[in-house]
């Protein structure tokens, strides 16, 4: 079935932080004068890497900043050892403790700055637990310092103490998820379903963590090479994250056909060890021998192939160069082909077979014919015709990326969203499938939304089969991708069906449902029409139903909607705060985080669902996720514990 895939968060086997790659200072040195230099030589390291991960970026920038204030307190220390007036031992003790903190800070610096980008997303919570720890180190060898025995000066004592006072602030700074980062990995990483990965999603994972270029892959590889030869292929994170990379590659064009996911997807990115291929002779993108070298408005050769994929993906850059292509034709290098054959035949080396015969956007001129002619068929007046046309084309729309590309170009939406509106059951159910599919092509987003569709499906949604409904919420999800299309769902009155098919739907209409609502609650406006559509109600059903496993999606969706006032309104006349304990109390370990989650939230709008939450228990519980839950839950419940300690409403 033409399906995107959904589920909730996968537990990872992968914990531990991996050592870094790029090198630099190793915690290794002498005392003296040296261990000075090298706590001078180790921030200013620190503050000239730059260029840090996405996903830890104000946390890094923030950290190097406050590092380079000890600089005059160490260069003051200096001048206070040449002169030999300074305390023995114990200053070198402090200073050796100081060293190791410095030197922990720089190695995470380095992994932000140079590890891979998949890793410290999906690894954010530890990641983040390891600056927390970086804090307290540093703050505890500062808390030896005997600035009154080194004579340092008022100024450099006032800096030290605002930076120590900085992380201070920063380990008891709420951290706020990026709900849209965490739906969108949910959405990527589930193995329960079996539905088409929104390449949309997957576009807006990979510009937010910024693997679009070839030498961003290029860099990830490396990088994840790293993780493997640590972890091995085998650890459950591991094969999520090459899976996860495999997919980024393909939507950004740099495809590897017969690779299943599972595997370690990244030979096509570095030439083949077994045998020497002139580099000249290797397209820049697979990395692979060309067969049919062509050339682009920029000079630069590519195998045709790759870069039309490249092309098809809506990219407009040279990807060597990065330079913007003039014009997008591309012209066949006769020259180094004929090169090619001839070190072929020298060598004894047999090209890779290849089709040769394209058509339209590189497609085969018999595959470019039959869409054609279905298209046509769309607008027959024999019901049978159009019936064998539709299904033909869902099926052809499922099948890969290209054939998307081409039933749009050869005109196959409009007619699509005309028959929308059919009164045929199983013919309404077939073209909100194909379109569904189409919609995987971000271009196609804004055409189906531009021909009208978004009505039209609405009405399928509320009136269609069990599974014209669910592909309808499917497509209201796909195409709500563009934020555009989230204002024009929410205007058309689309949250309340989605409202209904979450309270009556069948399981997978139901996680359609909570896909596509939590999207389009990402729009402020729509927070308020999902809240007045009755949308709370239904989501504390699913968290009190334990066989659906959709415990996350709902309290990901609350997580938005406590936001909006009327939303914190809602749930407070519906116990759900007990319901809250309850699941802190006894949920698995994701389930607790996610509620602590939204307990705080709650709480720090109104301090009346703190007391409400610890008439209900929850005190004990938040001590025990504190000691055993996870990254996350654990600065969650340590920030509510707090926020109750200021409320003076603990017993």
């Amino acid at each position: 079935m033409e399906r995107r895939v959904e589920g909730g968060v996968r537990e990872r086997s992968v914990s531990s932080s991996p050592s870094s790659s790029c090198g630099g200072v190793d915690g290794n040195g002498g005392g003296g004068d040296s261990i000075v230099e090298d706590l001078i030589g180790a921030i200013e390291k620190a503050g000239s890497y730059g260029g840090y991960r996405k996903t830890q970026k104000k946390e890094c920038v923030n950290l190097a900043r406050r590092l380079k204030l000890l600089v005059p307190l160490l260069e003051e220390i200096g001048e206070a050892r040449r002169a030999a007036d300074v305390p023995g031992d114990a200053l070198d003790a402090t200073l050796a403790h100081l060293r190791q903190a410095v030197v922990a800070a720089n190695k995470l610096l380095k992994q932000c700055h140079c590890g891979s980008k998949i890793y410290l997303a999906l690894e954010n919570e530890a990641v983040m637990s390891r600056f927390h720890a970086a804090y307290d180190q540093l703050n505890e060898a500062l808390d030896e310092m005997p600035y009154d025995e080194l004579g340092v000066s008022v100024e450099v004592q006032e800096q030290v103490e605002l930076m120590r006072m900085q992380l201070k602030r920063a380990q008891k700074r709420r951290d706020t998820q990026d709900m849209e980062l965490a739906m969108d990995l949910m959405v990527v990483l589930s193995e329960k379903d079996d539905r088409n990965v929104d390449n949309a999603i997957l576009q807006r994972l990979a510009n937010r963590l910024e693997l679009r270029t070839f030498s961003d892959l290029k860099s990830e590889t490396a990088a994840l090479r790293k993780l493997v030869k640590r972890f091995g292929k085998d650890a459950h994170n591991v094969r999520q994250m090459t899976g996860l990379f495999g997919k980024f590659k393909r939507i950004a064009g740099f495809d590897e056909p017969n690779a299943p996911d599972c595997s370690f997807p990244l030979r096509t990115l570095e030439k083949s060890p077994s045998f020497s291929v002139p580099h000249e002779f290797l397209c820049p993108i697979a990395l692979e021998i060309m067969t049919d070298p062509v050339i682009v408005a920029t000079g630069q050769t590519y195998e045709r192939e790759s870069i039309q994929k490249w092309l098809d993906s809506n990219h407009r850059t040279c990807p060597k160069t990065g330079q913007i292509l003039d014009h997008l034709l591309v012209v066949p290098n006769y020259a180094l082909r004929n090169f090619i054959l001839h070190w072929c035949e020298k060598n004894g080396f047999e090209l890779p077979r290849k089709a040769i015969s394209v058509g339209f956007g590189g497609s085969s001129i018999e595959l470019t014919k039959q869409i054609s002619c279905l298209v046509q068929d769309l607008s027959s007046s024999q019901p049978n015709e159009q019936r064998d046309a539709i299904l033909k084309l869902r099926a052809l729309s499922k099948e890969n990326p290209d054939n998307r590309i081409l039933i749009a170009n050869l005109g196959g939406i409009t007619p699509l969203v005309q028959l929308l509106s059919f009164p045929d059951s199983k013919i309404q159910e077939h073209t909100v499938t194909a379109l569904l599919n189409l919609s995987l092509n971000e271009a196609n987003k804004r055409v189906i939304a531009r021909e009208g569709a978004i009505p039209a499906i609405i009405d399928v949604l509320q009136n269609g089969t069990d599974e014209a409904r669910e592909n309808s919420a499917a497509a209201l999800f796909s195409i709500s991708m563009l934020d555009e299309n989230k204002v024009l769902v929410g205007s058309a009155n689309g949250i309340p069906p989605l409202v209904d098919l979450l309270k009556n739907g069948t399981v997978r209409g139901k996680k359609d449902a909570a896909t596509a609502l939590f999207n389009l609650s990402l729009h402020k406006a729509n927070k308020s029409r999902a809240i007045k559509a009755g949308v709370i109600l239904p989501l504390l059903d699913l968290l009190e139903d334990k066989d659906l496993g959709m415990v996350d999606e709902a309290l990901s969706i609350l997580l938005l909607l406590a936001s909006h006032p009327e939303g914190r309104s809602e749930m407070g006349r519906l116990s759900f705060i007990k319901t809250l304990v309850e699941i802190i109390k006894n949920g698995t370990p994701k389930n607790k985080e996610c509620a602590t989650s939204v307990l705080l939230e709650l709480g720090l709008q109104n301090s009346s669902f703190v007391l409400a939450s610890l008439q209900y228990g929850v005190y004990e519980h938040l001590v025990e996720i504190t000691r055993n839950g996870t990254n996350r839950a654990q600065r969650k419940a340590n920030s509510l514990l707090q926020h109750m300690s200021k409320c003076k409403h603990i017993p």
